[in-house]
C-alpha cells in the first residue's frame, strides 16, 4: 500500500509545514510520497496550497518526481507539467474522481474505491482514524501517514 503524505505532512495538519521542500525531503526520508501543490507564476515554479510561497526549480521535481503526486494550482502549472511526462500530476478542485497523468484514480473523500485508487484524507470520515479498516486501494494520502503505517504494522 502506498502512503502518500498530504502535502508533506506526516502527523496532522499544520499550516506551517505544509507544501516546505524541507517537509516534504524529510517525509520522502521517512519512506512516504508526497502529495504537492505546484503553481507557475511568471514561469517560476512553487509550492503552496491556497497561494504560491515556497520557489523551487525543475531539479527538485525531477529528482524526487518517482515520490510526488502533483497537485497543479493553476492552468500555467498544469500546461507545465504537461511536458514533463516522467511526473505524475493531476489537477481537481472537488471532483469526486481525478485520473493522474500516470493512471491512478485520486479519489474525494468518501468515494467508491477502486485497486487503482488513492483514498484522499481518510481522516475526514474517520477522525483521529478510529474504527479506520485499511483499505482496498493502491494508496492513501492522508495528513497522518505516520499513525496509519503504525495501526497497519499492529
Amino acid at each position: 500500500m502506498k502512503l502518500i503524505a498530504h502535502r508533506g505532512l506526516t502527523e496532522g495538519p499544520d499550516k506551517q509545514l505544509e507544501n516546505q521542500p524541507g517537509q516534504i525531503l524529510q517525509a520522502i526520508d521517512q519512506g512516504f510520497d508526497c502529495e504537492i501543490d505546484l503553481w507557475v507564476v511568471n514561469s517560476e515554479l512553487v509550492l503552496g496550497h491556497d497561494e504560491p510561497q515556497y520557489n523551487i526549480n525543475r531539479n527538485f521535481l525531477i529528482e524526487y518526481g518517482s515520490n510526488l503526486w502533483i497537485h497543479a494550482k493553476n492552468l500555467s502549472a498544469l500546461r507545465w507539467l504537461t511536458d514533463e511526462p516522467q511526473l505524475n500530476f493531476f489537477w481537481h478542485q472537488n471532483d469526486d474522481f481525478v485520473l493522474t497523468s500516470k493512471g491512478y484514480i485520486w479519489t474525494y473523500p468518501g468515494k467508491e474505491l477502486t485497486t487503482q485508487s488513492i483514498m484522499v484524507l481518510p481522516e475526514w470520515d474517520y477522525p483521529q482514524l478510529e474504527q479506520f479498516i485499511m483499505p482496498n486501494c493502491y494508496g492513501i494520502c492522508s495528513d497522518f501517514v505516520k499513525k496509519i503505517k503504525a495501526n497497519s504494522q499492529s
